[in-house]
Formats: C-alpha cells, structure tokens, sequence
C-alpha cells in the first residue's frame, strides 16, 4: 500500500514537473511526433520479412511464410557479392576517408589568419551541397576516355586512361569523391569540439616549451577524443549501408559488378526485375540487425577502452 502511494506521488510529481516547463515540451513535441510517424510506425513494415506480400491483401493481410525469404537470401550468390562489397568499401572508407575531417580541422585550428581561414572553410565545405547527380557529372566531364584530363594526357603524347570503366581506379575514386565531397562539413564537428578545449592548457605547454605538433597530439587530440569516438561509433552504425547515390550516379555498365553493394542490390531486386518485397525487407532487416550488433559492439569497445560511449560519458 505504501508503495503504490510513493508511486502515485512520483506519478504526480513527475506531471508537475512536466507542466512547469510545459514551453520545452511543446517545443520538442512536434520533434517527438515526427519520429513517432516516419521513423516508429513504419517499422511494422518489417513484418514483411516474414511475409509473402500480396498487394491485393496489404501488409497485415499477406500470408506468413516463416524464413522463407531469408532462405533465398543466402542461397543467392550475388547477395555474398554485394556483401563482400558493401564491407571491403566501407572499412577502407574507414581507414581512409574516417581521419581526413579530423586532419582538415587540426590544420584549420592551427591557422592564425581568421579572414584565409573562413574562406578556407566556406570552399572545403561548399562540396557538401552539391548532390551527387552534380558531382558525378563533374568527374565524368573530368576523367571519361574524351573528358579533359584524358585530353591532355593526349595532348602531351601519352595514352588515354578509361578511368571510370577500370575496376581497379574506380573504389579509389569512391574514396577520394567522398573525402572532397563530405571532409569540409564533417570538420565542423571537430572544430566545435576544440573550440571548447581550454586555452590555458596551451599556454601552459607553450611556457613548457612544448612545439606546435606536440600541443596537437597531447592537448588537442586528447581532448577531442569523445567526439571521434562517438563518430567512430556513429560510422560503424552504418557499415553494411551508404553510398547508394554515390555509386550510382558513377557506375557504368563495365564496373557494375565490382561496385554493387548493399543498397544497390536492394534497388536492382526490387525495381529492375519482377519486385518481391517481402525479399527486398528481409535484405533490409538484415543489413539492419548487422549495423545495429557492430554500433553496440563498436560503443562497448569504446566505454571499455575510452570511457566514452552514446549514452555519455566516462563509466
């Protein structure tokens, strides 16, 4: 009986609490409604995985058919292949494209002229705005067999480069696209985060005789190490998906196989051939429950090892 007063009052006390700061819950209302309809309810379209969908009976009335659709997922040799794909790119992207924000940033903070250096800033940046339809368009027009580079190699009596249509050039070119691309936009976390370091500790270490690279990597970087690893935790969420829009606008018929990842199959399944969707969302569910055991795994490394996870902070 005692118990269930004391939970009655917190009951109430939470209410109260709730209606006096009623401004800040009305203002994150329409944030909490938003997610509730595009991101919660959606997800009972999940359910599909285990369906044979008929169109005529919608999504809750289509018969179920257990695993049948994860059956014919893994006896399908070209689901391996985008697999295999989908986690080679994405782990050299990791290696390669994951540190360039936090170079760009160091390099940028270390620059003692402010007017070069949000001039520098606004051009690395502008890159993010572009889609990828434009950029895509960009590097055809610079690297296709008559596109400008390859017409000066040309001109200086070398032989033409098919860039786009090598297997072999084409993965560095993901790369080097998403690091001109998406490096200026990522550096601006990085530099909000050591815009919070406190400055006495660099003139301590200056008074100590300590260089400009080593206030980098013992002030700096240490510093800053919260933020990278929650974006190392972010990034690891997302492994087995991205760069549909990326790969499909500089694909071509010759490399298609080399560079069809996850998202891609998805696409060719479902709107290239007679669309099976009950396949298609369990590819989906799939990709899913994988970035979601590498985000948890990735975040207890790092609460382990760093003493910083998501949820915050030092343990």
């Amino acid at each position: 009986m005692r118990a269930r007063k004391t939970l009655d009052g917190q009951r109430r006390s939470l209410w109260v609490e709730i209606f006096k700061n009623k401004e800040i819950y009305l203002l994150a209302l329409p944030a909490v409604i938003w997610y509730a309809v595009f991101c919660y309810m959606p997800m009972g379209g999940l359910t599909l995985a285990f369906k044979s969908f008929k169109a005529n009976l919608g999504i809750w009335g289509s018969p179920w058919n257990g695993l049948t659709n994860f059956e014919s997922l893994f006896r399908d040799p070209a689901f391996g292949r985008s697999v295999g794909v989908t986690l080679w790119i994405n782990a050299v992207e990791l290696v390669l494209c994951f540190p360039a924000p936090i170079l760009l940033a160091l390099m940028l903070n270390e620059l003692r002229m402010g007017r070069y250096k949000k001039v520098l800033q606004t051009v690395y940046t502008f890159p993010h705005f572009l889609s990828w339809v434009i950029i895509a368009s960009i590097v055809k027009n610079l690297l296709s067999i008559d596109g400008v580079v390859n017409g000066l190699m040309a001109n200086l009596g070398m032989e033409k480069v098919s860039f786009l249509g090598n297997k072999n050039l084409f993965r560095p070119l993901i790369y080097i696209t998403e690091i001109w691309k998406e490096a200026g936009w990522s550096s601006i976390i990085y530099l909000a985060a050591i815009s919070g370091v406190d400055q006495q500790l660099y003139e301590v270490a200056e008074i100590d005789g300590a260089s400009r690279l080593q206030r980098v990597l013992h002030i700096t970087l240490p510093s800053i190490f919260p933020t990278i690893a929650v974006m190392l935790i972010l990034q690891m969420g997302g492994i087995m998906g991205g760069h549909f829009d990326q790969i499909y606008n500089l694909q071509n018929d010759i490399i298609a196989s080399s560079a069809e990842t996850l998202n891609l199959y998805i696409y060719r399944i479902t709107f290239q051939r007679t669309p099976n969707y009950g396949f298609s969302t369990a590819v989906s569910l799939f990709c899913s429950v994988i970035n979601m055991a590498l985000l948890l795994s990735t975040n207890k490394i790092a609460e382990r090892f760093g003493g910083v996870g998501l949820m915050g902070g030092a343990k």
